[in-house]
């Protein structure tokens, strides 16, 4: 989220080695023939107490995988399964990335270090467990953007450029390489708990119930929840309020993840793993992220729809632990959740006290009214109308009475948002591609941490990691 990181000790606890001996398996990470350090995050650095690294200490670690002290022996790739486009695959796992770290913040929760990149595992198929130097500046831009609007999501920890030519069929070839490190709460998915299902090791999936439960604590499921003492039924309560507010923090920030696949969907409800990603342009439910979503299955307006499929699944593969009926309650809640978070996520982004959710919704309709008829993107909407100003028409209507957050920033003076649209993500690219020109990248992740501080901490839902 969108809280400033507080200084703390390194505090290295892996966890993970509890669930390991069925969740994973031991990994080497590539030798690479070039390390060139691109991009270290100062903001996030601090937190897991790794700031005091030097830059060389910082590559030997994460260019070359050398553990890190008291950590992780040896890299770890996850085994899942996975709904890719609804249908079920499993022949995938962590196929060019492993778990290489754990430790603690300040606050005591538990934080992942992961890769993207590193080179082959067992689950690498035919690919070449690479990631371009252009996936891993979009990974950058993806998250820096998304933190700043408030979604939970994955940091960009760690770029380092590899010196390998890449075949690609979606980019220029060759093309330059690079390895990734995200911070995350955690990397365990809808698909880690599908595979356990499939391969009907129930033993295996209440153990890896019980660890998400005590790795990730949430609140109880409702009084009147069936089944609510049961641990497959808490672990559902919490991952279906989490999604809930994953899916409106997406509409609300304008974004489209365009894989939503089960094996992307993190029981935290962060948001991780960005590959055809989009901002949209204007206010557009059909508008698709991915070249090859030819049916709109994962389009922006069918975001919160496809996440509610994928706990479906995730319901469905803790059923060898208990029975249907509390399930089902828990993934009927997701639409009240869903609905909630809109509302106060949309009050939060622009800039208003939220009054109920009758009330709120009419702000919705009446932006969607707005943004449709003038053809204007999220971006320029919650900006021309920050603290509920500039409007007319119905939605002046609506927001009659709101007060305003009263955000004082410099950021409101400048004349135009902050955006993250495909044009100048390109831009970004070439500059670094034809000119190995870094600048404009540092630059525009300082102007997008600029409007995240102009915004402030977005509102926080119940069950969340983050």
């Amino acid at each position: 989220m969108r809280h400033e990181p507080q200084p703390a000790e390194y505090a290295p606890d892996p966890q993970i080695e509890k669930v390991a001996d069925f969740l994973a398996d031991p990994v080497s990470a590539a030798d690479f023939p070039q390390h060139t350090l691109r991009f270290r995050n100062a903001r996030w650095d601090k937190a897991v107490g790794l700031d005091s690294l030097p830059n060389e200490e910082w590559v030997r670690h994460f260019g070359e995988f050398a553990p890190l002290e008291g950590n992780l022996p040896q890299p770890l790739a996850l085994r899942y399964h996975g709904h890719q486009f609804r249908s079920y695959n499993p022949e995938i796992g962590d196929g060019r990335g492993f778990l290489f770290a754990q430790m603690r913040d300040g606050d005591g929760r538990l934080l992942d270090l992961g890769t993207k990149g590193s080179g082959t595992t067992p689950y690498s198929r035919t690919a070449d467990g690479r990631l371009t130097l252009k996936g891993g500046v979009r990974e950058i831009l993806a998250t820096e953007m998304l933190e700043a609007l408030g979604v939970n999501t994955s940091k960009t920890f760690s770029i380092v450029e590899t010196g390998e030519a890449l075949e690609r069929g979606d980019e220029p070839s060759p093309t330059r390489s690079a390895v990734m490190v995200r911070l995350s709460h955690g990397h365990i998915r809808v698909g880690s708990f599908q595979r356990l299902m499939a391969l009907e090791e129930n033993a295996h999936l209440a153990r890896l119930v019980d660890y998400c439960l005590a790795t990730y604590p949430g609140p109880l499921p409702p009084e009147d929840a069936p089944g609510r003492d049961q641990p497959a039924v808490i672990l559902m309560h919490q991952v279906t309020q989490r999604m809930a507010d994953l899916a409106a923090s997406y509409m609300v920030a304008g974004f489209v993840h365009g894989v939503l696949n089960t094996d992307n969907m993190n029981i935290t409800g962060e948001s991780f793993d960005y590959g055809p990603w989009r901002w949209l342009p204007q206010w557009d439910p059909g508008f698709t992220a991915a070249y090859f979503d030819q049916t709109g299955l994962y389009a922006f307006g069918r975001q919160p729809e496809a996440i509610r499929w994928n706990l479906g699944q995730f319901a469905i593969a803790l059923r060898p632990l208990v029975e249907a009926e509390p399930l089902v309650a828990a993934l009927e809640r997701f639409g009240t959740l869903y609905h909630h978070a809109m509302a106060t996520r949309f009050c939060w982004r622009l800039g208003v006290q939220p009054r109920g959710l009758d009330k709120d919704a009419a702000i919705i309709n009446a932006a969607e009214s707005v943004m449709r008829e003038g053809r204007m993107g999220p971006d320029d909407f919650f900006y021309r109308h920050q603290g509920g100003t500039n409007a007319d028409g119905a939605m002046a209507d609506a927001l009659d009475g709101y007060e305003a957050l009263g955000r004082g920033h410099e950021y409101w003076s400048d004349g135009q948002p902050e955006t993250m649209l495909i044009d100048e993500v390109e831009t970004l690219w070439s500059a670094i591609d034809e000119r190995d020109d870094w600048a404009p990248l540092y630059e525009k992740v300082s102007r997008i941490r600029r409007m995240g501080e102009a915004l402030g901490n977005p509102p926080l839902p119940p069950g969340h990691t983050g």
